[in-house]
């Protein structure tokens, strides 16, 4: 049995596909910081509530799950929109996406000099900056962009706003998680369960495996045992996200498919399976559950959830609604595969 945990980094995407899936977290997940990456991203306040409210009304009674809303940072994000979102409680947290580096990020910032005054305010008033990390340069290699981004943004960013909270998403190579280690308490990261599970092979192996590509897209092998060391070794920087973003199926299989992993259907299971592999389950509380409100300067969960070992059969497709409220598909990560592990429903520690 552990306390309850929570997703630090999660799409719920919009419309049927939301009303599919916000339940399929919220079994599990007490609180979620939800990603702004709409197609209008969230850019103001008022969207933000909206968009929580959709959330909301979309869960299932009796479930108790919090939307932590973010901003979605563009270059001319009015400074006051963050700070008066962030003192009404409606924006959490803000999230920088490099102009172009992911699904819907088209809008995001095309140079990070050029947001100086909303990170300053940022700074100011405690507000927690997301960031995806990495360049969008095309003449640097896609395995070689989220170091490039810490080299070359990263660092100079934390040097010039000291006192901002940062958190470095979905890192993917040994170079990050070294450069987290190394970093005072303001800088933390989330682990992904795809990443400590697949390397870039996962893509290639017998064709080309467009349910395993993300962004940022799995490296090389020695980079995955990294992330695996860096989720199990107790460390409170590294704390859970599931970068869990979901596509449908016809969007996965084309000939310019997107990138995400459907990996909330199985999240916590994902990751209880490396830590035991890992030996190291004694970890997983602090990890998933622990480390997370400690950097957020949230309280923990009060409720608890139970843990058993039960060998099952992943489904190859799991059913939702697409916008035009038809039956479609996402495929599930795992599909096909055999876990060991099942999380139980919430309750109280007897």
């Amino acid at each position: 049995m552990i306390r309850q945990p929570d997703d630090w980094h999660l799409h719920l995407r919009d419309g049927e596909i939301l009303d599919s899936l916000v339940d399929v977290t919220a079994r599990v997940f007490r609180r979620a910081i939800v990603m702004p990456n709409l197609n209008p991203p969230i850019t103001t306040i008022q969207a933000a509530i909206s968009y929580r409210q959709r959330i909301l009304s979309s869960l299932k009674e009796g479930l108790d799950f919090q939307p932590l809303l973010t901003a979605y940072l563009t270059d001319d994000l009015s400074p006051k929109v963050l700070k008066d979102g962030f003192e009404q409680k409606v924006f959490f947290a803000a999230k920088l996406y490099p102009a172009n580096s992911t699904t819907n990020s088209s809008k995001g910032v095309t140079d990070i000099n050029v947001i100086s005054p909303l990170i300053e305010t940022m700074e100011n008033i405690g507000m927690p900056l997301l960031i995806h990390g990495e360049v969008t340069d095309p003449d640097i290699d896609i395995f070689d962009r989220e170091a490039v981004f810490i080299d070359k943004h990263l660092m100079p960013l934390l040097k010039r706003y000291p006192g901002l909270r940062v958190v470095l998403e979905h890192i993917t190579t040994e170079k990050a998680v070294q450069f987290v280690e190394s970093c005072d308490a303001q800088l933390g990261a989330t682990i992904t369960p795809h990443h400590l599970h697949i390397n870039r092979n996962a893509m290639f192996l017998g064709g080309l495996r467009s349910d395993f590509y993300c962004l940022p897209i799995a490296k090389r092998e020695h980079h995955r045992l990294a992330l695996r060391r860096a989720a199990t070794s107790g460390r409170s920087c590294f704390f859970l996200g599931t970068d869990s973003a979901p596509h449908l199926r016809g969007a996965k299989v084309s000939s310019c498919g997107c990138a995400g992993i459907f990996n909330a259907k199985y999240a916590l299971e994902s990751y209880v399976e490396v830590f035991d592999e890992e030996e190291a389950l004694d970890k997983l509380e602090a990890f998933a559950s622990e480390n997370g409100p400690n950097f957020y300067g949230l309280p923990l969960n009060e409720k608890f959830i139970k843990l058993v070992q039960r060998n099952y059969l992943v489904e190859e497709l799991y059913e939702v609604k697409n916008e035009r409220g038809s039956l479609d598909h996402l495929v599930p990560f795992h599909a096909g595969e055999r876990l060991h592990w099942h999380a139980l429903s919430v309750e109280n520690r007897m």
